[in-house]
Parts: structure tokens; sequence; C-alpha cells
């Protein structure tokens, strides 16, 4: 009975081993938090630990001015901030992930799901929150942002 025992608590634990293992990243340096930002379609998507969590649609750069695409980490991030180049514009939950570039929130809802922008990525600003709430609690450097075409 007690080799029984043994087996058995081997059997659980193997399980629960992979069970954690399928939840973690599938290897060391995968980001925490992924989020990718496609221009043709306006949307981004964020991913926690591998799984989508959030589809949220965006604002990119309007005619005449670009988006950059490419892979990123935030470098630096403000819950409050205003542009300083476009009229004192708000820009709330901003993470700044290349020079001037940032995703943040907008207030012109409206317009999300189509080019508006000077360049930077705009959301609603409680998806904005969102987003920055995420890359606070998994740390910049566990976040990567991809912007596609």
């Amino acid at each position: 009975m007690r080799k029984a025992a043994v087996w058995g608590l081997r059997l659980v634990l193997a399980v629960l081993a992979g069970l954690v293992l399928a939840v973690l990243p599938a290897r060391a340096g995968t980001a925490a938090v992924v989020a990718r930002i496609d221009l043709s379609s306006q949307r981004m998507t964020v991913s926690v630990n591998g799984m989508p969590q959030y589809s949220w649609p965006v604002s990119t750069a309007r005619r005449g001015y670009v988006t950059p695409t490419g892979a990123y980490r935030p470098q630096r991030m403000y819950r409050t901030y205003f542009s300083r180049k476009y009229y004192n514009s708000p820009m709330p939950y901003s993470i700044f992930f290349r020079g001037g570039y940032a995703i943040h929130g907008s207030y012109e809802v409206s317009r999300l799901g189509a080019p508006a922008s000077h360049g930077c990525v705009r959301l609603h600003p409680g998806n904005a929150a969102t987003l920055y709430g995420l890359v606070q609690t998994y740390g910049a450097g566990n976040t990567v942002i991809l912007v596609t075409r």
C-alpha cells in the first residue's frame, strides 16, 4: 500500500509540473506581454504569457506621417503626459517605444479604427490604462511591442 501511495503522489506531481510548464512562456526570454499593432487592420492584439487577452481598435499614422514598424520594448511610461510637439494634447497612459513615438490613450475615440495620428498609436483611454497596467505589472523588460504592416 505504501508503494501505491508514493506512485500516486509522483503521478500528481508530474501532472502539476506539466500544467505549470504549459502556462509558462515556451522559452526563457519570451515576453510576458506582447502588444501587436497591425497597421493594415488598425488593431492591437495583446497577449499575456502567450495567451491572447485583448483586441482593440487603434489609430496610427495618417497620410503624410509614419508609425515605425519593428519590434520594441517600452522606453519610458507616463500615466499623465501632454504632447510638447502637438498643441499640448493629452496623451494619457503613454508608453513610449521609439523616441517620440508612443502608445497612448486618445479622447478622439470616434477616429479609432482608422489612421488619424501623427505617428503614435492611439487607443481608447480605458484600453490604454489596461495596457499600461499590464506593462507595470510584468515590467517593461518583459514587454514587447510589435508594429507590422
